[in-house]
């Protein structure tokens, strides 16, 4: 194992730190794995977060217009509930708390925990859970789709209509608007490997590819031998098309997200033949986002999101964010 690192124990804390430093609107909550805002609105709350080693996901997606704290598990660990309920109280400001939660069982299970010991202490809070990954309805991790790369159209839509002033019933409507138009599949080309362990989280030989990877290394669909970008976006666009509700005419948001060790330039080939084949089925791209936006370390790969898009969701989808990876 080759990382760039000083103390196993001390990663998280580490790249937190260093995070904050790089982004001063941004702070941590002291003695926690929490990062929020410095410069907190009196409106509703974005909280998210889960595991690290998906950077930026989720404290780089921390600023005005899209979320107010990021909660950050160890690697690829759920966060405990203490942590989430923290991110609660230092963002509530007396109109609630919206809390967008990735479908992995311990997410689940420690965020709506959280989300109980909260309401006790007479804070509002509503939940959503985001599914987008079309590839698995069930894995070692969760019950039903994961989520996946489209959290952060759900983190960028849902926080601009809380920072425009949306009350959190109307938060929590949009969010899951927003959860039910998106829908991502991913595939691998290599493993990561998590610090804490020192080995490569699965093996693929040379000429072998995951098709519906996960972000945490679980398994897809199956293994396919090596092919050209054009026929793995063909497969990852059939699957998703099997369940997205976009239609000929329509409008979409395209994410295409490299899970941290695929070169930008790989990611742009990928993108032309998305925009040939999408443009070939009749639907319009609206906007694209290419890059790192949900990774899995040094993890080499790829998802595409897309997210249908109406009159309501392309305002919010458009809105300003000082979120420093957005």
């Amino acid at each position: 194992m080759k990382k760039l690192m000083n103390n196993v124990n001390a990663y998280v804390d580490e790249l937190l730190d260093g995070l904050v430093a790089a982004h001063p609107h941004l702070e941590r909550v002291p003695g926690t794995q929490v990062v929020v805002r410095k410069q907190l609105a009196d409106k509703v709350a974005l909280v998210s977060g889960g595991g690290s080693g998906h950077e930026p996901a989720h404290a780089g997606f921390v600023g005005t217009g899209m979320l107010d704290a990021a909660v950050a598990g160890e690697v690829f660990t759920s966060p405990t509930p203490d942590q989430v309920l923290s991110a609660i109280r230092a963002v509530h400001r007396g109109k609630g708390v919206l809390l967008v939660i990735k479908n992995y069982t311990g997410d689940v299970l420690n965020f709506e925990m959280a989300a109980e010991l909260a309401e006790a202490e007479g804070i509002p809070v509503a939940k959503v859970i985001v599914n987008d990954d079309v590839a698995v309805d069930g894995s070692t991790y969760t019950v039903g789709r994961r989520g996946i790369a489209g959290t952060v159209f759900v983190h960028k839509v849902a926080g601009a209509a809380a920072e425009a002033g949306a009350s959190l019933d109307e938060v929590q409507r949009i969010a899951q608007k927003v959860i039910d138009n998106t829908h991502s599949m991913g595939m691998a080309l290599a493993p990561c490997t998590v610090p804490a362990s020192g080995r490569p989280s699965f093996e693929l030989g040379e000429d072998e590819m995951e098709i519906g990877m996960g972000i945490h290394g679980e398994p897809g669909t199956h293994r396919a031998p090596l092919a050209p970008v054009s026929d793995v976006v063909n497969t990852l666009l059939e699957r998703i098309f099997a369940h997205t509700p976009a239609k000929p005419g329509d409008e979409v948001a395209v994410l295409v997200n490299g899970l941290g060790a695929t070169p930008l330039s790989e990611l742009y080939i990928a993108n032309r033949a998305i925009s040939e084949q999408l443009a070939a089925r009749g639907v319009r791209v609206y906007r694209t986002l290419v890059g790192e936006y949900m990774t899995s370390l040094e993890m080499a790969g790829f998802s595409i999101s897309l997210l249908r898009l109406d009159d309501e969701l392309i305002p919010w989808l458009d809105a300003p964010t000082d979120a420093p990876a957005w």
